[in-house]
């Protein structure tokens, strides 16, 4: 992306501008990024691995159906079992690396809104920006494979079905299981919920900024919303788009990244991004700029401004931005 947003101005009507250069392409962390940049990496570098395997999640379908429907075939009861319990451990490798998601985010949204100025912060940690963008990135990339199978929650239904049958039988079954009874209590907790990695994140955000009485809670949210404002900028105008290396892309990934942002911020400041008095994102050009550019995850995308955000159906959300979400 190079220099795309070099000198890149953006004005939106109530004296707010932004001129300055976010490279979500080649960033690269100076000396003073370099430990919270190892740190987030240590875990962020892993997460084309976990997408690439809950996208070949085929589940256990099969299996289940056979072994439900012979109640007393005991070869089929084994034959599920031994299905889907390397499926659950693939389940749970999922759920761990929420919870390092969940652990190396405030060190990320620390080192990024810890200054006083977060345009500043911005334009001068490149490879921060850079990788925040691609964890929120990965984020709705997660809960839209989530969502897309419905195998997921069904093979951990029966298994957690099975291991209590299993214990009335055998209380020590529970020690052999790939997931205990009260890993599987936590995990249902986590899966059960139709966009578990944004409520991940959503929370974690939201405790950052409730922990960290030495950061205003605006430097988080002014960061998110330049963050939004920019990759909106870099979707609508043409003039850029034949800079980008991958066009389609890296205006699909801008897409995402400027939705979650949204959704975050939604979610921290008081009273959302919604709101009438909210300058700091032109939501109607936000949800234009979502549709300007269809791909297989518009729908998706709106979806999550529609159902993930807190104040969209406040009675101060403009009606005009409730039509455009209808």
């Amino acid at each position: 992306m190079g220099n795309l947003l070099n000198a890149l101005s953006d004005s939106k009507g109530k004296g707010v501008t932004h001129d300055f250069f976010i490279d979500f392409e080649s960033a690269v962390p100076t000396p003073a990024e370099q430990e919270i940049f190892d740190r987030v990496q240590a875990v962020l570098g892993r997460s084309n691995e976990v997408l690439e395997a809950l996208g070949g999640y085929s589940g256990a379908g099969d299996s289940i159906r056979n072994a439900i429907s012979n109640p007393k075939d005991e070869a089929m009861q084994t034959e599920a079992w031994d299905t889907v319990s390397p499926l659950v451990a693939s389940l749970k490798s999922f759920y761990d690396y929420s919870a390092e998601v969940e652990g190396v985010l405030p060190v990320l949204l620390g080192g990024l809104c810890g200054d006083a100025n977060p345009e500043e912060s911005l334009a001068s940690k490149q490879a921060l920006a850079k990788q925040c963008a691609e964890l929120l990135s990965f984020v709705l990339k997660f809960d839209d494979l989530k969502m897309n199978n419905p195998a997921i929650q069904n093979d951990f239904s029966y298994y957690r079905r099975t291991l209590s049958r299993m214990k009335m039988k055998d209380p020590t079954a529970d020690e052999s299981a790939v997931v205990n009874n009260e890993q599987a209590n936590r995990m249902s907790l986590f899966y059960a919920y139709p966009t578990p990695m944004l409520k991940v994140v959503s929370e974690a955000t939201t405790k950052f900024v409730s922990e960290n009485k030495d950061i205003p809670i605006g430097n988080t949210t002014d960061t998110l919303a330049i963050m939004a404002s920019v990759c909106r900028i870099m979707i609508e105008q043409p003039a850029y788009h034949d800079r980008f290396t991958n066009p389609s892309e890296t205006l699909f990934f801008c897409q995402r990244v400027m939705v979650a942002c949204v959704i975050l911020y939604d979610h921290v400041h008081i009273s959302g991004a919604f709101s009438k008095k909210n300058d700091a994102i032109n939501m109607a050009r936000t949800v234009k700029a979502v549709q300007l550019h269809e791909n297989p995850t518009t729908e998706n995308l709106l979806n999550a401004l529609r159902y993930t955000t807190k104040h969209l159906n406040d009675d101060d959300t403009p009606k005009s931005i409730k039509s455009l979400l209808a």
